[in-house]
């Protein structure tokens, strides 16, 4: 009995022996390391040959392994890639779960490379439950952080799943652009798995845009691609593509040939799926192990039976040993079921976590429109403020009183541009915002600009300096009023915080590939200049860095917001770098490309356009419920020479228009009694020919569909500009039958 004591004993030292070596082994840093890498490599290799559940298992290995020794940027790296396995085998919840966890790590130690693989994972998720907008939010985000990193290589991968989202929303043209970079790109690392998926997803959008031969072309190459490496999903995918342009092109055997091939794919795959995925095969992997661990462990002990005499003391060692491989194994059960529990638990929260996102975007729509509604109505009373104060000024006021009118002018000018700053933040806030490329000269616009600033810069005793690169061609294609109000904004800024000092403006190209520049602009001042931890914050909306600064210089705080906003509509980038005390500068960059021909840009001045009509039998009916903008808008009208009727409602404007002649209608929107745009729908019933302009507050875009659906010919926003008045009264007149010039 005391020599079985004894061998116990032996074992037992023996076996903490080994234990303790290997506790200190695991402590080495580097092994673990090594090991980590060691895992995920498996990991990746068991995922192409599509044994899903060991290629997670070694990533949940590989996570312990990181959170004990506290490998943060391993951590978020593994649960990105369980992330990605999750989404594989439609465990979505899941995956959403990962994919926070792992951002949240990745932000943390500012692991911006594979928090954009987090952020690309993520728009694929929401692309496949078909929240689109969201999608496209992430892809972009993650195209940014990818840029930012010089990581163009894992750029395609975005692009050819931002396509796929567009030509989900039909929207063909910026699937096939996306598409298009898509190609390029992954020629260039020689991605050939993208290469022939974006080939392919080409051959369906160009179909859609109705070139069924280049179609067909371009999904023959994807489908090549896929069949020389083994892409059997994208061989399946090119399939039923071709069957579907055959089909269009009415050649239905060929259409019916590639259909039977891809339902024999799609059997294939669903069958190697099912292999891979369904729990029964998972529990066959399960027995199967424990069947050989069994059977290696009864042979051993045969041998040391016929081996040795100590063969029962061999047998209660190998019960001893399956007793503690039992315990562990109830407690791997219970610690599993402590992990579902917090699964559960985690699930729960991420669905309140949902709820109160839907309940912060509720909150900001209902904030833009309120803000909507505000401005809107401010925009009718300002119209008699400005209104009233140039007419005051223009009626020789004495001398004593110009000065007050000036201010008014200057107040009433203020809160106009206040409120515009508002509502552009809001169309910039909902997407409303779309860019318009024309034909300009990049320099005579920036010229412009400072030269219009220029008496601002004086009246604070400051330079205006402009550098324009000598070999940098004039003409681009562009949206130039949105480059216009960015610089307006920033040369700005640099004046009201700037005193008897300096202000360059800078323009040159940073690259060039074709005849498509990137072009950078520089804004330097030598004024007050920001301090560091404000330069955080600054470009969100009413921000001023603080209520000093605000009390002293003035400003809503929302220029460096618009700017933002337009820059990246725009597609461009900006940058800041200041010292307090030193000065400021601002520098963006914006994709411009080189048009041939010079722009010619001609200011007509419609007011001596008008003088030379013949106006004396033109009427013009004003429908305006509001006094004061009755009286100014007949004011107007009265100094250009035009005579007008005034009604107050929509039904009195019908009844005139019935029974009188008249040229043109301003008609006002929201009135008492039946509305503006009622009123108009009632006039086309029985008048197609009748100019009929919408004299209205609310912003253009927001409308613009319910002025057409009624029958306007168009839109002068109140408060409006005289130049602009007389530009569409001039359109309008000089197209008239009843209007010749006078001799």
């Amino acid at each position: 009995m005391s020599q079985i004591k004894y061998y116990i004993l032996v074992v037992l030292f023996t076996l903490s022996t080994s234990i303790s070596a290997q506790d200190k082994a695991e402590e080495d840093v580097d092994v673990l390391k090594m090991r980590i890498e060691n895992l995920i490599t498996q990991s990746d290799f068991d995922t192409d040959r599509g044994d899903y559940f060991n290629a997670k298992n070694n990533l949940e290995k590989a996570l312990d392994i990181a959170t004990k020794i506290a490998d943060r940027k391993s951590e978020g790296e593994i649960h990105t890639r369980i992330a990605k396995l999750q989404f594989t085998v439609n465990e979505h919840e899941n995956a959403l779960v990962s994919l926070t966890k792992a951002a949240e790590i990745q932000r943390d130690i500012n692991d911006y490379g594979n928090l954009a693989m987090t952020y690309s994972i993520r728009g694929s998720l929401h692309a496949s439950k078909k929240e689109y907008k969201t999608a496209l939010d992430y892809f972009n985000s993650a195209k940014t952080k990818f840029e930012e990193e010089d990581l163009e290589k894992y750029i395609p991968e975005v692009t050819l799943n931002e396509a796929k989202v567009n030509f989900e929303l039909k929207d063909y043209r910026s699937a096939k652009s996306l598409l298009e970079q898509t190609i390029v790109l992954s020629k260039k690392y020689n991605q050939n798995d993208i290469l022939s998926s974006a080939l392919i997803y080409s051959g369906k959008t160009i179909d859609k845009l109705g070139n069924n031969k280049l179609a067909i072309e371009m999904t023959k190459d994807g489908l090549e691609i896929a069949n020389s490496n083994g892409f059997i999903e994208n061989t399946n995918e090119a399939y039923l593509t071709l069957s579907n342009i055959y089909e269009n092109e009415k050649d239905f055997e060929l259409a019916h040939e590639y259909l039977n091939r891809h339902v024999k794919l799609s059997d294939s795959i669903l069958n190697i799926k099912r292999e891979n995925l369904v729990p029964e095969k998972r529990a066959e992997y399960i027995e199967a192990y424990n069947a050989a661990d069994y059977e290696k462990l009864k042979t051993i002990i045969e041998e040391q039976e016929s081996e040795s005499s100590l063969a029962k003391i061999t047998t209660i060692l190998s019960i001893a040993l399956i007793t503690i491989l039992s315990l562990l194994t109830l407690a791997l059960y219970k610690n599993n079921n402590i992990r579902l529990k917090s699964n559960n638990m985690l699930h729960e929260k991420n669905e309140d976590l949902v709820e109160a996102m839907r309940k912060a975007e509720q909150a900001s729509k209902t904030k833009a429109n309120f803000l909507s509604t505000v401005t809107h109505e401010l925009r009718t009373p300002l119209y008699a403020v400005t209104g009233l104060t140039n007419m005051l000024l223009d009626e020789e006021p004495k001398e004593h009183q110009i000065p007050h009118l000036k201010s008014l002018k200057f107040s009433g000018d203020y809160l106009l541009t206040f409120i515009n700053d508002i509502l552009q933040i809001n169309k910039i806030e909902a997407n409303k915002v779309e860019l318009d490329p024309v034909l300009f000269n990049l320099k005579m616009k920036v010229e412009n600009v400072v030269s219009a600033l220029n008496n601002s810069a004086l009246d604070n005793n400051v330079n205006m300096h402009f550098d324009y690169q000598k070999d940098l061609p004039h003409s681009f294609i562009g949206d130039n009023l949105k480059i216009s109000q960015i610089l307006i904004n920033l040369i700005g800024n640099s004046i009201k915080f700037t005193k008897d000092g300096d202000i360059w403006v800078r323009v040159y190209s940073i690259s060039q590939k074709g005849d498509d520049h990137v072009v950078r602009f520089e804004i330097e001042d030598n004024g007050i200049g920001i301090s560091k931890e404000k330069q955080d914050n600054m470009f969100e909306s009413f921000s001023q860095g603080s209520i000093q600064i605000n009390r002293k210089y003035g400003g809503t705080g929302l220029g460096l917001s618009i700017v933002k906003g337009l820059i990246d509509i725009l597609k461009g980038k900006i940058y800041v770098k200041s010292e307090l005390g030193k000065g400021t500068t601002f520098f963006f960059e914006i994709p411009l490309t080189y048009a041939p021909d010079e722009v010619k840009i001609v200011k007509e001045d419609y007011s001596k356009n008008i003088s030379k009509l013949d106006i004396s039998n033109i009427r013009i009916l004003i429908v305006e419920d509001n006094k004061i903008n009755q009286m100014i808008t007949k004011k107007i009208l009265n100094k250009m020479n035009l005579q007008c009727d005034i009604v107050d409602n929509g039904e009195a404007a019908v009844e005139n228009v019935r029974n009188n002649d008249y040229d043109v209608v301003l008609m006002d929107i929201h009135m008492p009694g039946i509305s503006g745009l009622e009123a108009t729908k009632i006039i086309r019933t029985f008048d197609k020919e009748l100019t009929i302009f919408a004299l209205t507050a609310v912003t253009l875009e927001d409308k613009m569909h319910e002025f057409d659906e009624a029958g306007f010919d168009d839109i002068i926003s109140k408060p409006f500009k005289q130049e602009d008045f007389e530009k569409k009264l001039f359109e309008v007149l000089s197209a008239s039958e009843k209007t010749t010039p006078s001799v």
